[in-house]
């Protein structure tokens, strides 16, 4: 029953699809891809900062007029 069961699960197996590149040029794309958002995050950082009347203590969305 054994080699049986065995036959039958080898039989059953089926040829996995084709990639269209080795895993290690996908694992490298996707490892330049993450790394270029964390490039254009870094840029971003201190968007909010850069012009000094924006970081006055405000006490309202209409205080400055």
């Amino acid at each position: 029953m054994l080699t049986t069961l065995a036959s039958a699960i080898l039989a059953s197996e089926e040829e996995l699809a084709p990639l269209i590149a080795p895993p290690i040029v996908i694992a490298g794309v996707a490892a330049l891809f993450f790394l270029m958002l964390a490039l254009v995050t870094f840029a971003y950082r201190d968007v909010a900062n850069r012009h000094s009347n924006k970081t006055t203590n405000q006490s309202g969305h209409d205080a400055g007029h």
